[in-house]
């Protein structure tokens, strides 16, 4: 079931008060707004609500023996490539930026958000269907530039099918198919990108994509390898 009220503060944020007060919450189901007051992003950042763009998020039950719930980052990033995909004429390129950044060229198309509560994981998306913020520190894009806005409500049906698709495959093959998915889908190895570490340190290389366990490899300028298990990535 996909659930769509005209306006609340963050999707998110609803679905986990769900669950905190032990309301209903069925995995499947989607809640889909068409505006945000204060829609989160990764990080503390903000998340513009356009209105046309989707901005809407689900929960996935977190069960003995399932891969690490982080990487449902990587799963939804790969259900939002192969929503999307058919949207985008074929000169130009779609690619995913790893953790879970899908970019046209090198702009930003969408945002994922993971947020644990208890024995669930909420996932927020937003994309840019209509239209795209003005970012201070990176390029961003809307599906408009490069064809017809495509419809919200149809979007939203298609991305909820194909997350529920890759949630079965995550779910009885593990990582090894959704790791090749989404280096499939990736910016080129030997992109150079810089990498913002936790701890606030920064370190340049270029991409040399996943390990089995989702990590990304970092090429160093030496000639060595860098496995980074998370940092803000960045186009260098």
């Amino acid at each position: 079931m996909i659930r769509t009220v005209p306006e609340t503060g963050s999707t998110n944020a609803d679905l986990l008060h769900a669950l905190r007060v032990g309301e209903p919450v069925a995995e499947g189901d989607w809640l889909v707004a068409d505006r945000q007051s204060a829609g989160r992003g990764r990080q503390g950042r903000g998340w513009y609500d356009g209105y046309g763009n989707f901005m809407g998020s689900t929960i996935v039950r977190i069960h003995p023996g399932q891969p690490p719930a982080h990487t449902l980052s990587l799963l939804t990033a790969v259900a939002l490539f192969d929503t999307i995909h058919t949207l985008v004429p074929a000169l130009h390129r779609l690619v995913l930026k790893w953790p879970n950044d899908l970019l046209i060229g090198d702009a930003k198309l969408s945002g994922i958000l993971l947020e644990a509560e208890r024995d669930a994981v909420v996932v927020g998306v937003g994309v840019n269907l209509v239209s795209a913020p003005q970012l201070p520190d990176r390029k961003s894009a809307a599906l408009t530039e490069f064809g017809p806005a495509p419809n919200r409500d149809a979007f939203a049906e298609s991305l909820a099918a194909h997350f529920a698709t890759e949630l079965e495959r995550w779910r009885t093959y593990g990582l090894e198919p959704l790791v090749r998915s989404w280096n499939a889908a990736s910016m080129p190895s030997g992109t150079p990108i810089s990498v913002h570490e936790p701890d606030g340190g920064r370190i340049s290389g270029k991409f040399d994509g996943l390990e089995p366990d989702g990590s990304m490899r970092l090429r160093l300028a030496d000639g060595s390898t860098r496995v980074i298990h998370a940092g803000d990535v960045m186009l260098a």
